[in-house]
């Protein structure tokens, strides 16, 4: 028996949450698939699948099972493709993980120029395992301590200190950042703000009066008065180029923070996840000088 054998029928029976639909799909009978999948099952001493009349769903091993099926497949069809030179034509699925929604509008436009590939992009504030999980590629920011990943650098990213003229004109404009205590701030998950002196660096722990682990809505929080944020620039720089925010202190300015695509350490990377993160980068390079409206002491 090849070691091959099942690993397909199972793959299929997984996406397709049915023997049925599985076995249509590739062209068998459905109890052939059951019988490959139940032989594939035996072969590695774990239950994949939960079965019942009416339903199918995943074990916890089938889950990360079905991410590396899902990998070796793809590169199999992939190295096929390339051979035929058809791999300008990504097909697929391209799954991966961020904290923040800005890279959507990237993907967006990398879907655009290859529209028979898939995408799925998990939005998590947490560290996500992207072998456990199935990924192929995620964005990171920091510094990175997971020796398991590969990392390419895309760019930068900056954090402004900013608040609403409304809100200045009510509360006056912190001059330093000794000020900064005295005044209502809205955050983010962040517990801390960082911020440049002439000493080295700074923390603030700021007087939250509300918090928010989506930074779109400490944004609107910000507009609407209620206080001083510190955000990543693509939150706020439309804002800050139309007014509607005003950048604080801006000589204590934190440094900015690296921006990476993180991937598993494979032999092949897949040519979906080089030119995604090809793109990637080229979004940063194009992206256009921050001049702001700012206020400082």
């Amino acid at each position: 028996m090849s070691s091959w054998s099942g690993i397909e029928e199972f793959y299929s029976v997984a996406q397709a949450r049915s023997f049925t639909q599985a076995a249509r799909r590739l062209g068998v009978s459905a109890s052939q698939v059951s019988r490959e999948v139940a032989q594939l099952e035996d072969r590695l001493g774990k239950r994949l699948l939960y079965r019942s009349t009416r339903h199918v769903s995943l074990t916890e091993a089938g889950e990360q099972f079905f991410g590396r099926c899902r990998r070796l497949l793809e590169d199999r069809d992939e190295a096929l493709a390339a051979m035929l030179n058809e791999s300008a034509h990504l097909n697929g699925e391209l799954r991966m993980t961020c904290s923040e929604r800005f890279v959507v509008p990237m993907i967006n436009r990398f879907m655009h120029r290859h529209p028979h590939l898939g995408v799925y992009v998990l939005l998590a504030n947490g560290v996500i395992d992207l072998v456990d999980h199935g990924l192929d590629l995620a964005v990171r920011f920091g510094h990175l301590n997971d020796s398991r990943l590969v990392a390419t650098r895309l760019g930068s990213r900056k954090r402004y200190l900013c608040a609403a003229p409304a809100y200045l004109e009510a509360h006056g404009v912190p001059r330093s950042l000794d000020e900064l205590s005295t005044h209502r701030c809205v955050c983010g998950i962040d517990e801390t703000w960082s911020f440049t002196r002439e000493r080295g660096s700074y923390e603030h722990r700021p007087d939250t009066r509300f918090r928010c682990n989506s930074g779109y809505a400490v944004v609107d929080a910000a507009l609407s008065g209620l206080g001083l944020c510190q955000l990543p620039d693509f939150y706020v720089e439309d804002h800050l180029r139309g007014g509607t925010l005003m950048e604080l202190l801006a000589e204590h300015r934190p440094k900015e923070e690296d921006v990476w695509a993180v991937y598993p350490h494979r032999r092949h990377v897949p040519l979906k996840v080089k030119l995604a993160i090809e793109h990637m980068q080229h979004e940063f390079q194009s992206r256009p000088p921050m001049l702001t409206t700012h206020l400082s002491a």
